[in-house]
């Protein structure tokens, strides 16, 4: 789509702000620079957005949707819960060693005490956590084990993405060896 023959819409500007966020944090979220980069003015910003933080609550209720609802939508279409752990896990890992991840997660937890962060990213994390929790339940485990187990998958995939991008030669490389690590992480957390 060329951009500057066609009228951008609030879903162009959440996109462009979530890409620069994942490029380079909160701070890359500027009128000017996503104007040009879209090859737009920034009348066309303040058509759609009355400041710079109207564009951020946009974008990062995107990224709640597009990176939690969408995910958990998803993972629901399996017929039970086992295979939705081992889906949701494989997807996940998969998430952050993509060669086109994004870097939006680890840019969020990096401004975890933004005023405008800090409460979607407690939400989203406690709807995972939450979410997760529920599977494991499912599997027969007590309310109080299945959080833990839910805290541990929700940590290691954290922990992972961050790996992946700050020392990606201590992550499985290839296709088999990510499956393969995905397979172990789904038995130690489905161990009884």
């Amino acid at each position: 789509m060329d951009m500057a023959s066609t009228r951008l819409s609030a879903d162009d500007w959440t996109a462009a702000a979530l890409e620069a966020i994942g490029r380079g944090g909160l701070a890359a979220v500027a009128v000017e620079p996503l104007a040009a980069r879209l090859g737009a003015t920034k009348g066309s910003f303040y058509w759609h957005f009355a400041n710079r933080d109207a564009l951020i609550e946009a974008a990062l209720h995107r990224w709640e949707r597009d990176h939690t609802d969408a995910v958990i939508t998803l993972i629901e279409a399996q017929p039970d819960a086992m295979s939705r752990i081992r889906l949701l896990i494989t997807t996940v890992i998969a998430s952050t060693t993509a060669p086109h991840a994004d870097g939006i997660e680890l840019a969020m937890l990096a401004t975890a005490d933004h005023p405008h962060v800090a409460p979607v990213l407690a939400r989203v994390t406690e709807r995972r956590v939450a979410y997760t929790a529920g599977l494991f339940e499912e599997l027969g485990m007590t309310a109080g084990e299945a959080r833990l187990r839910a805290l541990m998958a929700v940590s290691a995939y954290l922990g992972f993405g961050q790996l992946a991008h700050a020392a990606p030669a201590t992550v499985p490389a290839g296709l088999d060896e990510r499956r393969s690590y995905a397979e172990r992480l789904i038995a130690l957390l489905t161990a009884r």
